[in-house]
Protein backbone atom coordinates (compact mmCIF):
# COMPACT_ATOMS: atom_id res chain seq x y z
CA UNK A 1 0.00 0.00 0.00
CA UNK A 2 2.76 2.37 0.69
CA UNK A 3 4.45 1.89 -2.56
CA UNK A 4 0.83 2.69 -4.31
CA UNK A 5 0.52 5.49 -2.19
CA UNK A 6 4.00 6.68 -3.39
CA UNK A 7 3.85 5.63 -6.84
CA UNK A 8 0.32 7.37 -7.32
CA UNK A 9 0.40 10.57 -6.23
CA UNK A 10 -1.06 14.45 -6.64
CA UNK A 11 0.32 15.70 -9.43
CA UNK A 12 -0.12 19.24 -8.66
CA UNK A 13 1.27 19.67 -4.59
CA UNK A 14 3.56 22.06 -3.56
CA UNK A 15 6.58 19.40 -3.57
CA UNK A 16 4.84 18.00 -7.75
CA UNK A 17 4.74 21.68 -8.78
CA UNK A 18 8.32 22.88 -7.83
CA UNK A 19 9.70 19.58 -9.43
CA UNK A 20 7.92 20.22 -12.36
CA UNK A 21 9.21 24.05 -12.40
CA UNK A 22 12.80 22.54 -12.22
CA UNK A 23 12.11 19.84 -15.02
CA UNK A 24 10.72 22.47 -17.24
CA UNK A 25 13.74 24.62 -16.57
CA UNK A 26 16.60 22.38 -16.17
CA UNK A 27 16.92 21.15 -19.38
CA UNK A 28 16.64 24.64 -21.26
CA UNK A 29 19.37 26.23 -18.83
CA UNK A 30 21.69 22.91 -19.51
CA UNK A 31 21.66 23.56 -23.18
CA UNK A 32 22.00 27.68 -23.10
CA UNK A 33 25.17 26.30 -21.04
CA UNK A 34 26.36 24.02 -22.94
CA UNK A 35 26.28 26.09 -26.46
CA UNK A 36 28.51 28.65 -24.26
CA UNK A 37 30.98 26.37 -22.46
CA UNK A 38 31.59 24.52 -26.12
CA UNK A 39 31.94 27.87 -27.86
CA UNK A 40 34.19 29.05 -25.43
CA UNK A 41 36.15 26.56 -25.01
CA UNK A 42 36.55 26.13 -28.73
CA UNK A 43 37.53 29.51 -30.19
CA UNK A 44 39.34 30.32 -26.96
CA UNK A 45 41.39 26.55 -27.73
CA UNK A 46 41.93 28.15 -31.40
CA UNK A 47 43.61 31.54 -29.84
CA UNK A 48 45.54 29.92 -27.55
CA UNK A 49 48.46 30.41 -29.09
CA UNK A 50 47.67 34.24 -27.90
CA UNK A 51 47.20 35.95 -24.58
CA UNK A 52 43.35 36.46 -25.72
CA UNK A 53 42.80 32.67 -26.09
CA UNK A 54 43.71 31.58 -22.71
CA UNK A 55 41.48 34.61 -20.88
CA UNK A 56 38.62 33.19 -23.34
CA UNK A 57 39.69 29.93 -21.32
CA UNK A 58 39.84 31.41 -18.10
CA UNK A 59 36.76 33.50 -18.52
CA UNK A 60 34.97 30.13 -19.68
CA UNK A 61 35.49 28.13 -16.82
CA UNK A 62 34.55 31.35 -14.98
CA UNK A 63 31.14 31.03 -16.32
CA UNK A 64 30.63 26.94 -16.15
CA UNK A 65 31.28 28.03 -12.20
CA UNK A 66 28.61 31.08 -12.22
CA UNK A 67 26.38 28.29 -14.07
CA UNK A 68 26.71 25.89 -11.30
CA UNK A 69 26.41 27.73 -8.63
CA UNK A 70 22.89 28.50 -10.33
CA UNK A 71 22.10 25.06 -10.93
CA UNK A 72 22.79 24.36 -7.28
CA UNK A 73 20.35 27.25 -5.72
CA UNK A 74 17.93 25.76 -8.05
CA UNK A 75 18.22 22.60 -7.06
CA UNK A 76 17.75 23.43 -3.39
CA UNK A 77 15.00 25.66 -3.30
CA UNK A 78 13.21 23.56 -5.53
CA UNK A 79 13.91 20.23 -4.95
CA UNK A 80 15.63 20.43 -1.67
CA UNK A 81 18.73 18.95 -2.80
CA UNK A 82 21.93 19.94 -1.00
CA UNK A 83 25.27 20.47 -2.66
CA UNK A 84 27.94 21.55 -1.06
CA UNK A 85 30.23 23.84 -2.42
CA UNK A 86 33.74 22.68 -2.91
CA UNK A 87 36.37 25.11 -1.63
CA UNK A 88 37.88 27.48 -4.53
CA UNK A 89 41.43 28.70 -4.16
CA UNK A 90 42.35 32.36 -3.35
CA UNK A 91 44.20 34.29 -6.27
CA UNK A 92 45.43 38.06 -6.48
CA UNK A 93 46.41 40.37 -9.24
CA UNK A 94 44.61 39.33 -12.81
CA UNK A 95 47.48 37.24 -13.64
CA UNK A 96 46.66 34.93 -10.47
CA UNK A 97 43.01 35.04 -10.68
CA UNK A 98 43.63 33.60 -14.72
CA UNK A 99 46.26 31.30 -13.08
CA UNK A 100 43.95 30.14 -10.14
CA UNK A 101 40.97 29.36 -12.47
CA UNK A 102 42.89 27.56 -14.90
CA UNK A 103 44.59 25.57 -12.14
CA UNK A 104 42.15 24.83 -10.33
CA UNK A 105 40.03 20.99 -10.77
CA UNK A 106 36.98 22.61 -9.48
CA UNK A 107 36.49 24.48 -12.25
CA UNK A 108 37.37 21.89 -14.38
CA UNK A 109 34.82 19.46 -13.02
CA UNK A 110 32.37 22.33 -13.59
CA UNK A 111 32.92 22.44 -17.14
CA UNK A 112 32.57 19.34 -17.34
CA UNK A 113 29.25 19.63 -15.53
CA UNK A 114 27.87 22.05 -18.02
CA UNK A 115 28.73 19.59 -21.03
CA UNK A 116 26.84 16.43 -19.23
CA UNK A 117 23.76 18.47 -17.94
CA UNK A 118 21.50 18.04 -21.07
CA UNK A 119 22.15 14.69 -21.52
CA UNK A 120 20.70 14.30 -18.10
CA UNK A 121 18.25 16.88 -18.02
CA UNK A 122 16.58 15.95 -20.87
CA UNK A 123 15.48 12.95 -19.24
CA UNK A 124 13.23 15.68 -16.47
CA UNK A 125 11.62 17.46 -19.38
CA UNK A 126 10.96 14.14 -21.28
CA UNK A 127 9.37 13.07 -18.27
CA UNK A 128 7.14 16.54 -18.07
CA UNK A 129 6.05 15.93 -21.41
CA UNK A 130 4.82 12.35 -21.27
CA UNK A 131 3.80 12.44 -17.44
CA UNK A 132 1.80 16.15 -17.34
CA UNK A 133 1.46 16.99 -20.85
CA UNK A 134 0.07 14.07 -22.95
CA UNK A 135 -1.56 13.62 -19.75
CA UNK A 136 -3.47 16.95 -19.28
CA UNK A 137 -3.82 16.47 -23.31
CA UNK A 138 -5.35 12.99 -23.35
CA UNK A 139 -7.81 13.47 -20.21
CA UNK A 140 -9.01 16.62 -21.74
CA UNK A 141 -9.43 14.83 -25.02
CA UNK A 142 -13.40 15.34 -25.31
CA UNK A 143 -13.11 18.71 -24.77
CA UNK A 144 -10.27 19.37 -27.38
CA UNK A 145 -11.25 16.95 -30.06
CA UNK A 146 -13.95 19.65 -30.98
CA UNK A 147 -11.40 21.92 -32.10
CA UNK A 148 -7.96 19.49 -32.56
CA UNK A 149 -9.05 17.53 -35.68
CA UNK A 150 -7.68 16.94 -38.85
CA UNK A 151 -10.26 16.23 -42.14
CA UNK A 152 -9.66 12.98 -44.33
CA UNK A 153 -11.53 12.70 -47.45
CA UNK A 154 -12.52 8.86 -48.55
CA UNK A 155 -12.51 7.94 -52.31
CA UNK A 156 -16.13 7.92 -52.42
CA UNK A 157 -15.81 11.75 -51.61
CA UNK A 158 -17.41 11.87 -47.92
CA UNK A 159 -15.15 13.33 -45.40
CA UNK A 160 -14.69 12.67 -41.49
CA UNK A 161 -13.21 14.59 -38.69
CA UNK A 162 -10.20 12.51 -37.15
CA UNK A 163 -8.57 13.74 -33.98
CA UNK A 164 -7.17 10.70 -32.37
CA UNK A 165 -6.58 7.29 -33.88
CA UNK A 166 -4.23 4.57 -32.54
CA UNK A 167 -3.28 1.76 -35.75
CA UNK A 168 -6.50 2.89 -37.86
CA UNK A 169 -8.63 2.48 -34.01
CA UNK A 170 -10.73 5.66 -33.98
CA UNK A 171 -11.06 6.85 -30.23
CA UNK A 172 -13.41 10.08 -30.69
CA UNK A 173 -16.76 9.10 -29.84
CA UNK A 174 -18.75 7.73 -27.09
CA UNK A 175 -17.41 5.31 -25.26
CA UNK A 176 -14.03 5.19 -26.97
CA UNK A 177 -12.93 8.13 -25.48
CA UNK A 178 -12.79 6.78 -22.20
CA UNK A 179 -9.83 4.96 -23.17
CA UNK A 180 -7.77 8.19 -23.66
CA UNK A 181 -9.43 9.63 -20.36
CA UNK A 182 -8.15 6.69 -18.47
CA UNK A 183 -4.48 6.65 -19.92
CA UNK A 184 -3.95 10.65 -19.32
CA UNK A 185 -5.36 10.43 -15.43
CA UNK A 186 -3.03 7.64 -14.96
CA UNK A 187 -0.32 9.78 -16.45
CA UNK A 188 -1.20 12.91 -14.77
CA UNK A 189 -1.27 10.48 -11.32
CA UNK A 190 2.00 8.91 -12.16
CA UNK A 191 3.82 12.10 -13.05
CA UNK A 192 5.57 13.06 -9.81
CA UNK A 193 6.70 9.75 -9.46
CA UNK A 194 7.84 9.61 -13.26
CA UNK A 195 9.80 12.42 -12.76
CA UNK A 196 11.40 11.64 -9.61
CA UNK A 197 13.52 8.79 -11.22
CA UNK A 198 14.21 11.07 -13.90
CA UNK A 199 15.47 13.35 -11.95
CA UNK A 200 17.80 10.76 -10.54
CA UNK A 201 20.14 10.47 -13.11
CA UNK A 202 20.47 14.23 -13.07
CA UNK A 203 20.86 14.60 -8.87
CA UNK A 204 23.80 12.05 -9.35
CA UNK A 205 25.56 14.32 -11.72
CA UNK A 206 25.61 17.43 -10.04
CA UNK A 207 26.51 15.88 -6.90
CA UNK A 208 29.64 14.25 -8.08
CA UNK A 209 30.68 17.24 -10.56
CA UNK A 210 29.23 20.75 -8.65
CA UNK A 211 29.88 18.94 -4.91
CA UNK A 212 33.50 18.48 -3.62
CA UNK A 213 35.06 15.26 -4.67
CA UNK A 214 36.33 12.92 -3.08
CA UNK A 215 40.34 14.82 -2.32
CA UNK A 216 38.78 17.80 -1.21
CA UNK A 217 36.07 15.77 1.38
CA UNK A 218 38.65 14.14 2.76
CA UNK A 219 40.81 17.17 3.35
CA UNK A 220 38.02 19.26 4.31
CA UNK A 221 37.29 16.12 7.13
CA UNK A 222 41.02 15.89 8.23
CA UNK A 223 41.26 20.04 9.36
CA UNK A 224 37.92 19.25 10.60
CA UNK A 225 39.32 16.31 12.72
CA UNK A 226 42.95 18.12 13.51
CA UNK A 227 41.05 21.05 14.90
CA UNK A 228 38.67 18.86 16.91
CA UNK A 229 41.94 16.57 18.60
CA UNK A 230 43.61 20.46 19.19
CA UNK A 231 40.71 21.38 20.97
CA UNK A 232 39.84 18.10 22.62
CA UNK A 233 43.70 18.13 23.73
CA UNK A 234 43.23 21.12 25.45
CA UNK A 235 40.31 21.06 27.21
CA UNK A 236 41.55 17.45 28.80
CA UNK A 237 44.61 19.50 29.92
CA UNK A 238 42.74 22.42 31.05
CA UNK A 239 40.75 19.29 32.82
CA UNK A 240 43.43 17.44 34.15
CA UNK A 241 44.86 20.91 35.73
CA UNK A 242 42.04 21.53 37.46
CA UNK A 243 41.38 18.18 39.02
CA UNK A 244 44.86 18.28 39.86
CA UNK A 245 44.73 22.30 41.71
CA UNK A 246 41.13 21.55 43.17
CA UNK A 247 41.48 17.81 44.20
CA UNK A 248 44.84 16.41 44.82
CA UNK A 249 47.29 19.52 45.10
CA UNK A 250 44.74 20.88 47.58
CA UNK A 251 44.85 17.18 49.83
CA UNK A 252 48.56 17.42 49.21
CA UNK A 253 49.09 21.17 50.90
CA UNK A 254 46.45 19.77 53.49
CA UNK A 255 48.89 16.58 54.30
CA UNK A 256 51.92 19.12 54.45
CA UNK A 257 50.04 21.47 56.80
CA UNK A 258 49.18 18.49 59.25
CA UNK A 259 52.60 17.12 58.83
CA UNK A 260 54.21 20.64 60.32
CA UNK A 261 51.50 20.94 62.91
CA UNK A 262 52.46 16.77 64.11
CA UNK A 263 55.65 17.83 64.23
CA UNK A 264 55.14 21.18 66.10
CA UNK A 265 52.89 19.13 68.62
CA UNK A 266 55.79 16.46 69.08
CA UNK A 267 58.33 19.52 69.87
CA UNK A 268 55.83 21.19 72.17
CA UNK A 269 54.99 17.94 74.33
CA UNK A 270 51.56 17.44 73.33
CA UNK A 271 49.33 15.09 74.43
CA UNK A 272 48.69 11.43 72.50
CA UNK A 273 45.59 11.71 71.77
CA UNK A 274 45.72 15.30 69.90
CA UNK A 275 48.26 14.17 68.52
CA UNK A 276 46.46 11.16 67.17
CA UNK A 277 43.39 13.40 65.81
CA UNK A 278 46.22 15.09 63.61
CA UNK A 279 47.80 12.12 62.30
CA UNK A 280 44.03 10.40 61.09
CA UNK A 281 43.25 13.83 59.55
CA UNK A 282 47.01 13.89 57.57
CA UNK A 283 45.84 10.41 56.89
CA UNK A 284 42.30 11.02 55.42
CA UNK A 285 44.01 13.64 53.19
CA UNK A 286 46.95 11.24 51.99
CA UNK A 287 44.16 8.42 50.86
CA UNK A 288 41.83 11.18 49.42
CA UNK A 289 44.68 12.69 47.52
CA UNK A 290 45.66 9.10 45.92
CA UNK A 291 42.20 8.09 45.31
CA UNK A 292 41.89 11.58 43.52
CA UNK A 293 44.65 10.85 42.01
CA UNK A 294 43.46 7.39 40.57
CA UNK A 295 40.08 8.73 39.44
CA UNK A 296 42.43 11.15 37.81
CA UNK A 297 44.29 8.75 35.56
CA UNK A 298 41.28 5.93 34.92
CA UNK A 299 40.14 9.52 33.00
CA UNK A 300 42.84 9.45 30.86
CA UNK A 301 43.60 6.00 30.47
CA UNK A 302 41.49 2.98 32.72
CA UNK A 303 44.13 0.49 34.13
CA UNK A 304 41.59 -2.08 33.65
CA UNK A 305 41.97 -1.76 29.61
CA UNK A 306 45.50 -3.17 30.30
CA UNK A 307 43.58 -6.52 30.51
CA UNK A 308 41.56 -5.94 27.14
CA UNK A 309 38.93 -4.20 25.68
CA UNK A 310 36.35 -6.93 26.88
CA UNK A 311 37.49 -7.54 30.44
CA UNK A 312 37.25 -3.22 30.45
CA UNK A 313 33.76 -3.54 28.54
CA UNK A 314 32.65 -6.12 31.60
CA UNK A 315 33.61 -3.99 34.28
CA UNK A 316 31.70 -0.94 33.07
CA UNK A 317 28.84 -3.46 33.09
CA UNK A 318 29.26 -3.95 36.29
CA UNK A 319 29.51 -0.80 37.52
CA UNK A 320 26.35 0.36 35.27
CA UNK A 321 22.72 1.50 37.22
CA UNK A 322 21.31 -0.56 34.36
CA UNK A 323 21.16 -4.24 33.72
CA UNK A 324 24.13 -4.60 30.78
CA UNK A 325 24.53 -7.58 28.84
CA UNK A 326 28.23 -7.05 27.36
CA UNK A 327 28.97 -9.92 24.33
CA UNK A 328 32.63 -9.55 22.89
CA UNK A 329 33.85 -11.37 19.75
CA UNK A 330 37.16 -9.56 19.48
CA UNK A 331 39.49 -11.88 17.20
CA UNK A 332 42.82 -10.13 16.82
CA UNK A 333 43.23 -7.24 19.81
CA UNK A 334 43.18 -3.46 18.41
CA UNK A 335 45.57 -0.46 19.02
CA UNK A 336 45.61 1.02 22.73
CA UNK A 337 43.77 4.05 20.71
CA UNK A 338 41.06 2.48 19.55
CA UNK A 339 40.33 0.73 22.68
CA UNK A 340 40.33 3.73 24.71
CA UNK A 341 37.70 5.27 22.32
CA UNK A 342 35.64 2.01 22.43
CA UNK A 343 36.03 2.15 25.93
CA UNK A 344 35.12 5.81 26.39
CA UNK A 345 32.00 5.53 23.79
CA UNK A 346 30.71 2.86 25.80
CA UNK A 347 30.81 4.58 28.78
CA UNK A 348 29.15 8.41 27.78
CA UNK A 349 26.53 5.75 26.14
CA UNK A 350 25.66 4.35 29.36
CA UNK A 351 25.76 6.77 31.27
CA UNK A 352 23.56 8.35 28.47
CA UNK A 353 21.42 5.23 28.74
CA UNK A 354 20.75 5.92 32.27
CA UNK A 355 20.25 9.70 32.82
CA UNK A 356 17.98 10.24 29.25
CA UNK A 357 16.65 7.16 28.28
CA UNK A 358 14.33 5.64 30.52
CA UNK A 359 15.62 2.23 29.60
CA UNK A 360 15.44 -0.69 31.71
CA UNK A 361 18.46 -3.07 29.93
CA UNK A 362 21.50 -2.13 27.46
CA UNK A 363 23.02 -4.77 25.52
CA UNK A 364 26.38 -3.94 24.69
CA UNK A 365 28.15 -5.58 21.34
CA UNK A 366 31.29 -5.45 20.24
CA UNK A 367 33.10 -7.39 17.74
CA UNK A 368 36.52 -7.25 16.49
CA UNK A 369 37.91 -8.68 13.14
CA UNK A 370 39.18 -7.58 9.46
CA UNK A 371 41.00 -4.70 11.02
CA UNK A 372 37.59 -3.09 12.12
CA UNK A 373 36.14 -2.75 15.41
CA UNK A 374 32.38 -2.33 15.67
CA UNK A 375 31.01 -1.40 18.76
CA UNK A 376 27.10 -1.64 19.17
CA UNK A 377 24.92 0.02 21.90
CA UNK A 378 21.00 -1.20 22.42
CA UNK A 379 18.82 0.27 24.94
CA UNK A 380 14.95 -0.03 25.10
CA UNK A 381 14.38 2.90 26.13
CA UNK A 382 12.62 6.16 24.83
CA UNK A 383 14.27 7.30 21.94
CA UNK A 384 14.51 10.34 20.63
CA UNK A 385 18.57 10.31 20.89
CA UNK A 386 19.90 12.81 18.22
CA UNK A 387 23.40 13.97 17.45
CA UNK A 388 23.96 17.48 18.06
CA UNK A 389 21.35 17.88 20.56
CA UNK A 390 23.48 17.68 23.95
CA UNK A 391 23.50 14.19 24.64
CA UNK A 392 26.81 13.97 24.39
CA UNK A 393 26.70 12.27 21.01
CA UNK A 394 28.64 15.13 19.22
CA UNK A 395 31.38 15.03 21.34
CA UNK A 396 31.61 11.24 20.60
CA UNK A 397 31.39 11.55 17.02
CA UNK A 398 34.07 13.91 17.44
CA UNK A 399 36.34 11.37 19.07
CA UNK A 400 35.62 8.71 16.77
CA UNK A 401 36.48 10.51 14.05
CA UNK A 402 40.35 11.11 15.45
CA UNK A 403 40.55 7.69 14.16
CA UNK A 404 38.56 8.02 10.81
CA UNK A 405 35.75 6.44 12.52
CA UNK A 406 31.56 6.63 11.99
CA UNK A 407 29.41 6.76 14.40
CA UNK A 408 25.69 6.69 13.80
CA UNK A 409 22.61 6.79 15.97
CA UNK A 410 19.52 5.36 15.25
CA UNK A 411 16.72 6.18 17.78
CA UNK A 412 12.82 7.09 16.64
CA UNK A 413 10.45 8.30 19.29
CA UNK A 414 9.02 5.54 21.40
CA UNK A 415 12.94 3.72 20.71
CA UNK A 416 14.70 1.68 20.80
CA UNK A 417 18.09 3.68 20.00
CA UNK A 418 21.07 1.89 18.73
CA UNK A 419 24.69 3.62 18.63
CA UNK A 420 26.77 1.94 15.93
CA UNK A 421 30.85 3.31 16.03
CA UNK A 422 32.95 1.57 13.67
CA UNK A 423 36.42 2.12 13.93
CA UNK A 424 39.31 0.69 12.27
CA UNK A 425 42.22 -0.67 13.41
CA UNK A 426 45.15 1.64 11.25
Amino acid sequence: MHRLRALVAFPFGRRALAALLYGVIAFPLALAGFFLTLAGLLVGGVLSVTTLGLWLVAATVRGALALGRLQRALARRLLGWEIEEPERRASTGLLGWRRAVLADRTGWRAVACALTTPFTGVLAYVAVVVGYTYGVLLTLHPLFKRWNYQTERAADGTQRHVSLEFFGFQVDSWPRWLIPVALGLLLLATASWLLGRALTPHRLLLTALLGPDAADRRIRTLEETRADAVDDAVATLRRIERDLHDGAQARLVGLAMHLTMIRELIGAGASPERLLTVVDTAQGNATQAIADLRHLVKGIHPPVLDQGLDTALATLAADSALPVEVTARIDSRPSPAVESIAYFCTAELLANATKHSGASTVAVEVTARDGLLRLRVHDDGCGGAVIGAGSGLTGLLTRVRTVDGTLTCDSPPGGPTVVTVELPYA
